[in-house]
């Protein structure tokens, strides 16, 4: 019996049960990954018990020289990885790293320009709920309507009318390529700082497949548990000349005592991702999504952009009269794990939006590759085209426990 399971039963008993879950289950979510036991391992470690506010060297608690050595290898591998000239590895999640990287460099009330939400951008983007679009001044560009593509002379056009102070690039549900350099000539001739969110396909921009952020961003923001299948956490990179104030934004301007168990657990995952094998694994991301849009379009379901360029998709659900939570908890019900996802132009809710996201940096972390994804597309198009099928329901779940049969994950975990 473990520690855990004799002292906190009920707790044990859920982690045991979330465990089995990811075990017997696909994740396709395009933001959920599979961290490595090492990583795992170093999330679980005393290092919880220190804390270190302030930076390596220069911190405002004694008994920080072994926390300081795992932050400053964190910190060289973060820069080494992506070619920063700085990094702050202190950040706990994108939102408070992109509000760091605003307070750094703006004022409330300046102009920025960020993609829409329901266009595919994230919420630290500058919508109105959010901190991002209540403190600051944001104009919004969209995709096309027919062609659902960023259009880089539409986004110039704003720019040049608009005069933003910061351009924000990145998103959460594009399938597309992000023109870092295209951008850089924007903010080059309007005068805006670049920010890169490159959260969601960052493992591409190590692999190639997606461009990096630099030279051309003045900052770079990414988490390091999707696409990089890291803790859930975040980190900043920046150009020399915005080092003193991104860290100041952090500490004190954000937050108090680092994670440094999480800032461990960062600094392993970094080490993971400098691999042949990572390079490997992020370009195999990439090929099981353009294997599994293929079969979707073959299967006559509808893709926004037509397809994908990166690790993620999006179904329209619209002529499927059916939403993205129907089809999404009908997936769900058979084991294959996706969400719900306004599509754009959407006239569905947030709640009940018309669309699906769906990626394979997970599966792809269990060894599947495009034999698999013939296989998971096809099935995931049977239940979308009949929802409620009871035997569509049945092949669903067998498919799903042939293939987790196959492919398991975390075999020798023993929490």
């Amino acid at each position: 019996m473990s520690i855990l399971q004799n002292q906190d039963p009920e707790v044990y008993e859920n982690i045991q049960n979330e465990i089995k879950r990811q075990q017997n289950g696909l994740v396709m979510i395009p933001s959920e990954n599979h961290a490595s036991e090492a990583v795992l391992a170093a999330m679980g470690t005393p290092l919880s018990n220190k804390y270190a506010e302030g930076y390596p060297g220069k911190r405002y608690y004694t008994g920080n020289e072994f926390i300081d050595n795992i932050e400053n290898l964190a910190i060289e591998r973060a820069k080494k990885l992506f070619h920063a000239d700085h990094a702050n590895v202190q950040p706990n999640a994108g939102s408070s790293a992109n509000m760091a990287i605003y307070l750094a460099m703006l004022k409330p009330g300046d102009k920025v320009m960020g993609l829409k939400l329901d266009q595919g951008g994230h919420l630290t983007h500058g919508h109105p709920v959010n901190f991002s679009g209540q403190l600051y001044n944001f104009i919004q560009y969209s995709v096309r309507k027919d062609t659902e593509l960023i259009d880089m002379d539409e986004v110039r056009e704003i720019a040049l009318k608009e005069k933003p102070k910061m351009i924000v690039t990145g998103a959460t549900a594009y399938p597309r390529i992000f023109d870092f350099k295209a951008f850089r000539e924007i903010c080059d001739e309007t005068g805006a700082l670049l920010l890169a969110d490159i959260s969601h396909f960052v493992g591409l921009c190590i692999s190639g497949d997606h461009p990096e952020p630099f030279p051309y961003a003045d900052f770079a923001m990414t988490t390091t548990h999707k696409t990089l299948r890291g803790p859930r956490s975040a980190i900043i990179l920046s150009k020399t000349e915005h080092a003193k104030a991104i860290d100041k934004a952090v500490f004190p301007g954000t937050h108090g005592g680092p994670m440094e168990h999480i800032i461990a657990a960062k600094a392993v995952c970094f080490k993971e991702a400098m691999t042949p094998e990572f390079k490997d694994y992020a370009h195999q991301i990439v090929l099981n999504a353009k294997t599994l849009a293929k079969v979707f379009l073959d299967e006559r379901l509808r893709l926004v952009s037509g397809g994908t360029d990166n690790h993620l998709m999006l179904i329209d659900c619209r002529p499927l009269n059916i939403t993205g939570r129907q089809g999404s908890e009908a997936l769900a019900a058979g084991g294959i794990y996706t969400n719900r996802n306004t599509v754009p132009y959407d006239t569905g809710t947030a709640f009940e939006p018309s669309g699906i996201r769906l990626g394979t940096p997970a599966l792809t972390t269990r060894g599947m590759k495009e034999a698999e994804m013939e296989i998971i597309g096809k099935v995931v198009a049977k239940v979308l085209k009949d929802v409620g099928n009871e035997e569509v329901g049945k092949k669903l779940k067998s498919t799903v426990a042939e293939l987790t049969e196959r492919f398991p994950i975390y075999k020798n975990l023993n929490i």
